[in-house]
C-alpha cells in the first residue's frame, strides 16, 4: 500500500507486497497501475527506470513494458511482464498480488 500524495503524476514507486517486488506508476491521466518490478530480459528494477506514458522502459538495456497489460513494447525483451491489480480507496493505494 502507498498513499496517493507519496507518488505524483508521471513517477514510478518501488513499493513491496507479500514479499513481491511491484513497480507503481502514476500515469500522466492520473492513473496507477502495477507491473512487477523485474525486467523480464535480465533482472533489473523497472521502477529505477523512465515512464513513458504508458511505457515503463527498463534503466539497463531500454525494454518498454506496457503498464496496463505487460505486454513489451520494445525489445531486447520478448517475456510479458505480469501486471496486477490496483484500487486507489480513499488516497491510498491497494495492489492486489
Amino acid at each position: 500500500m502507498a498513499g496517493t500524495a507519496e507518488i505524483p503524476p508521471d513517477t514510478l514507486r518501488r513499493v513491496e507486497v507479500d514479499g513481491v517486488p511491484v513497480c507503481l506508476a502514476h500515469t500522466q491521466d492520473g492513473g496507477f497501475y502495477a507491473i512487477n518490478d523485474v525486467c523480464t530480459h535480465e533482472e533489473y528494477s523497472l521502477s529505477e527506470g523512465e515512464l513513458w506514458e504508458f511505457e515503463v522502459e527498463c534503466p539497463q538495456h531500454g525494454s518498454r513494458f506496457d503498464v496496463r497489460t505487460g505486454a513489451v513494447r520494445f525489445l531486447p525483451a520478448v517475456i510479458p511482464a505480469q501486471v496486477y491489480a490496483v484500487e486507489v480507496v480513499d488516497g491510498d493505494v491497494y495492489v492486489n498480488v
